[in-house]
């Protein structure tokens, strides 16, 4: 939990970016979608866009200098490729120069009660990253709440950096339940992140306050631009 609450007034438009990976996910994107995004990332400094993985060359040739982190997705969006292709999947993306990689457990296993399974999995994932921080989607929507805390924890002892609630695919997003429960349910070196429905600056600082950390959102532009006129607005004379 965040010891002094984040507000419009305590937070600056700088350090809101520097929680958002902007998510470039969608299967329908162009290559030229893909650099308008990246330029948009480099414009508000986010920390990271998200994006498939045969983007990864792409923009880290967009990024490059820019201080922005290019970050992927693995086993995306349902998490059930064999654990030696996301292994491989994750291998080639750090080669190629992403420096996070944003994984799927296996939903099936997970819901089978497979947790020796589902942790060797994301064991795989995490040692092939290397240095790069792998979080780890749970995809709450298909979850019950145990199932959910047994992930999150399968999770931590795999080495795993995040937690994070959903693709942003799945019929619902992330929840201020389902947040409160994720940091409960593990150590406090572990992040959280949510993604999913974040779509305004009320939804991330409320979830910012909750113990999130890092949230994937495609809204970026909205939600900063929000924060700096509320900003404006109370700093302006009356």
């Amino acid at each position: 939990m965040t010891t002094t609450p984040l507000t419009e007034a305590t937070v600056t438009v700088e350090q809101v970016a520097k929680m958002i990976d902007h998510a470039l996910l969608r299967p329908e994107l162009t290559v030229a979608d893909i650099r308008q995004g990246c330029e948009l990332a480099a414009k508000y400094q986010v920390i990271s866009v998200c994006v498939r993985p045969s983007d990864v060359p792409l923009a880290v040739e967009q990024l490059a200098g820019t201080g922005v982190l290019v970050g992927t997705v693995i086993g995306f969006p349902h998490g059930s490729i064999a654990t030696e292709v996301k292994a491989a999947e994750t291998a080639l993306a750090v080669r190629q120069g992403a420096a996070e990689a944003d994984m799927v457990l296996n939903i099936g296993w997970l819901r089978s009660g497979e947790l020796a399974e589902v942790e060797a999995d994301i064991r795989a994932v995490v040692e092939a990253a290397g240095s790069a921080p792998v979080k780890v989607i749970l995809e709450n929507a298909y979850l019950t709440d145990e199932q959910k805390v047994a992930g999150c924890q399968a999770a931590e002892r795999a080495g795993a950096a995040f937690v994070k609630t959903s693709t942003g695919f799945a019929p619902s997003g992330a929840t201020l339940a389902d947040v409160v429960l994720m940091r409960a349910a593990v150590s406090p070196h572990i992040e959280i992140k949510a993604s999913g429905g974040v779509k305004t600056l009320d939804q991330l600082l409320e979830l910012a306050n909750a113990g999130v950390t890092r949230f994937g959102a495609s809204g970026t532009a909205d939600i900063l631009d929000e924060l700096a006129r509320r900003r404006e607005t109370a700093a302006a004379p009356s």
